[in-house]
């Protein structure tokens, strides 16, 4: 069965950026996904963008957008416009997160949603909206424990969420043990592994660090030497990333959800890989 995929795109900040974000969501349409989400900057940051973003998918495409949606910094009675605001537009899927905390440090508004888990549950209330949250299957850094994050996500689907989306994770056993032990929980609903192809290696591993993701050591093996040749790195990141995603489908995983880095030439190819193609003219998705 060829396997559902959706994607994720960040709100562009320069006119650059904008036709760059476009050209790729241009090139990853046809593939019929899911749905594309659209990120939302810590602490709301990206507020506007966002939702200049979510507006243009649903007035240029035939896509439905999945709007990132943060509490930290904001009172409940803000985050429901903006969940209503969505919900008028005919936005139906959403993406529940607690957020990061800007590094200026605005945390949780004293009249605001705590967590995710109250985040989900506050949205439940505004409109029947399909809701995916996050899972971490390297523990979230925040986190005092795996038990304790895993009780984090369980409260969450408790309150209504539809799906599980988890970070970026390089090794296919994390994720597949991650998903058994949230499935002893009582953890029932889809948990799509999250799929970063990148091919700038060093800072992929900063970023993996910031989010205490393990990379294995055969990566710096196969980057090494690579540092002023992009397309060859290009070309080991995509392999890097379909034995990833060949192996997690061989136990069964049947969906995906794409970090785009607003980039579709990796997706793309990776999605072609997996038999995730255009539908050719004239025939149902």
């Amino acid at each position: 069965m060829t396997p559902l995929v959706s994607f994720e795109f960040f709100p562009p900040k320069t006119e650059a950026m904008e036709q760059s974000l476009w050209q790729a969501i241009q090139r990853l349409a046809p593939l019929n996904p899911r749905f594309v989400s659209v990120t939302y900057g810590a602490g709301g940051t990206t507020r506007q963008r966002t939702h200049a973003t979510v507006r243009r998918i649903l007035d240029e495409t035939g896509l439905t957008p999945a709007a990132h949606l943060t509490c930290v910094g904001a009172s409940r009675a803000e985050v429901d416009e903006i969940a209503r605001t969505y919900s008028h537009l005919g936005v139906k899927y959403l993406v529940a997160l607690r957020g990061d905390i800007p590094a200026e440090g605005v945390g949780v508004h004293p009249e605001g949603y705590r967590y995710a888990s109250e985040l989900v549950e506050g949205l439940r209330k505004v409109d029947d909206f399909d809701l995916s949250v996050a899972a971490y299957p390297e523990v979230h850094p925040e986190a005092a424990s795996a038990q304790d994050d895993l009780d984090a996500l369980k409260r969450k689907i408790d309150a209504g969420a539809t799906r599980a989306i988890t970070n970026f994770f390089f090794d296919a056993d994390v994720y597949l043990r991650f998903v058994d032990r949230a499935r002893r929980a009582g953890i029932n609903v889809p948990i799509v592994p999250g799929i970063m192809p990148v091919s700038n290696f060093a800072q992929m591993v900063k970023f993996a660090a910031a989010n205490g993701i393990a990379v294995p050591a055969k990566f710096a093996e196969r980057f090494a030497g690579l540092d002023d040749d992009p397309e060859t790195r290009r070309l080991v990141a995509i392999t890097t990333a379909a034995e990833l995603c060949q192996k997690l489908r061989f136990n069964g995983v049947s969906e995906f959800h794409f970090y785009t880095l607003n980039r579709a030439e990796m997706t793309y190819a990776l999605c072609h890989l997996l038999d995730v193609r255009p539908q050719p003219a004239g025939q149902a998705a």
